[in-house]
């Protein structure tokens, strides 16, 4: 089951690092699908930042930097697998 939780606001393709404006909460270990015109692709959460701290969960309002294993794009749609 997928429910979309946030949407990218930045995309950094030298170090691989979206930027996702959460509506949901998000934890390391989550699995989350990136959705984009150009395609998506499904990966779990390994490590998450927050004004360049790690941490391990974020709310519903947080922006949060997420480093991804695909290329990706601003404005692409996350969605959270149940």
């Amino acid at each position: 089951m997928e429910k979309e939780i946030g949407k990218v606001t930045h995309y950094f393709d030298k170090a691989m690092v979206a930027v996702i404006k959460v509506s949901d909460k998000l934890k390391v270990g989550d699995t989350v699908k990136f959705a984009h015109a150009l395609g998506e692709f499904t990966q779990q959460i390994s490590s998450m930042q927050v004004d360049h701290k790690n941490i391990d969960s974020v709310k519903a309002g947080d922006e949060v930097a997420i480093k991804v294993d695909q290329a990706t794009h601003e404005s692409a749609k996350v969605f959270k697998i149940e």
